[in-house]
Order: C-alpha cells, then sequence, then structure tokens
C-alpha cells in the first residue's frame, strides 16, 4: 500500500536553522524550500535534493537521534566525505558491511546521525 516516502524530519534546537542551513545547503549541496505560511511560524527549516526530502523541526527540549538517521545516496561519496572532513565533520566509514554498498556515517551539527551511500 505504501508507494513512496515524502520526508524525514530530524530534530534541531531552537535557533539551529543557520546552522541547519550551513550543513545541509551549503555542505550537503541541497536546496532550501520554503515552508508554508502555517507551519513558517513554528521555525525549524526544508530541504530537497533530487528525491531525498529532509525536515527539520524545532523541538523543545532538544535531543539528537544517535540511533534513528536517514540514508541519503551521493554519486560521489568519497568527494562528499572530503568535504565533510574539511568542514571538521567526523565521518565513520562502515564499507563492506552491505555487499554492493559503500557508505559512512557523520553527525550533523545538532548531532543527530546522517548516513551517506553510494552503490
Amino acid at each position: 500500500m505504501i508507494t513512496s516516502l515524502d520526508h524525514v524530519q530530524l530534530a534541531i534546537p531552537q535557533g539551529g536553522e543557520p546552522a541547519a542551513k550551513q550543513f545541509y545547503g551549503r555542505l550537503l549541496g541541497m536546496e532550501e524550500l520554503p515552508k508554508p505560511k502555517a507551519l513558517a511560524a513554528r521555525g525549524g527549516c526544508w530541504f530537497a535534493s533530487g528525491s531525498a526530502v529532509i525536515h527539520l523541526g524545532v523541538e523543545q527540549p532538544f535531543t539528537p537521534a544517535k540511533k534513528a538517521h536517514p540514508a541519503l545516496i551521493t554519486s560521489d561519496l568519497d568527494g562528499l566525505e572530503s568535504t565533510l572532513t574539511a568542514a571538521g565533520y567526523e565521518c565513520g566509514r562502515a564499507d563492506g558491511e552491505i555487499p554492493g554498498i559503500r557508505r559512512f556515517h557523520t553527525q550533523d551539527p545538532f548531532g543527530n546521525r546522517v548516513e551517506f551511500q553510494q552503490a
């Protein structure tokens, strides 16, 4: 019955939008989407690239997702890892655990786990 996934939501702390825009927008190259007027007052921000859509919502009190995470597919895993490492993000490789998939994990500026994959 499920035909697709619309988005994944991650929590961010109040005031985290500038750091989110730097990480998801500039470093990952995702496009910021305008939030509907009725939701914009709640804070947070939305991003998309290809079919991947991430909603970042303000949550108080804030607790980062350490285990649950989105897994984003990239066409240049090594280049993305270099970009993130140069920006100060630690990238943990998990190659070989899933046959045919190269991947690594990092944390966004708020401590949420994010996985990147390339076939």
